[in-house]
């Protein structure tokens, strides 16, 4: 193994911690010509690696490169090994830090049976399906909140699978998808 210094095992250390393996942001006190040089040195050694900064994630910059973009660095797997860590370990407990730092996905909600919007999901599952005017008649709505029922709630709250189509003497059907 190499001799690291305390520096360099510090930006080590500290990228093995982060997700995607960034050395960046550099220890406090570490800038200009003396920051430079660290990183030149571990650049040079195969400890790190400059790669184009994702700047709609938020990633910091090392360097601009003139043209709108960025650089940053990031751990080499043999800058991880040079600490004493195994890349797929570092790999895998970033990989479980990143998936624990995300929110779980929202339940989805599901309708109450006897309910309007019950009947109007039963009436859309028939092979036939149902139009506004049949919607109208079953539940006493205006067209116009069949219309926002369909859209609203059963297309995007529920994100239920609903199709319409012109159908010769009917009119408009609509008719939820058995996916």
């Amino acid at each position: 193994m190499p001799k690291l210094t305390d520096t360099q095992t510090i930006i080590l250390s500290a990228a093995a911690q982060r997700a995607d393996n960034l050395a960046m942001p550099l220890p406090k006190g570490l800038h200009g010509a003396a920051a430079k040089k660290v990183i030149t040195m571990m650049i040079g050694r195969g400890w790190l690696e400059e790669v184009d900064a994702d700047l709609r994630k938020g990633e910091p910059l090392w360097r601009e490169t003139g043209d709108g973009h960025g650089t940053t660095l990031v751990a080499t797997d043999a800058g991880l090994l040079a600490t004493g860590l195994e890349p797929v370990v570092v790999k895998t407990m970033a990989a479980i830090r990143t998936h624990a730092a995300q929110p779980p996905a929202p339940k989805r909600p599901t309708p109450r049976a006897g309910t309007k919007q019950a009947q109007i999901i039963t009436l859309l599952q028939r092979p036939e399906g149902a139009t506004i005017a049949e919607i109208v008649a079953a539940t006493g709505w205006q067209a116009h909140s069949a219309r926002g029922m369909i859209a609203g709630a059963l297309k995007k709250k529920l994100g239920l699978p609903i199709t319409s189509e012109k159908v010769d003497g009917r009119g408009t059907v609509h008719r939820l998808n058995a996916s």
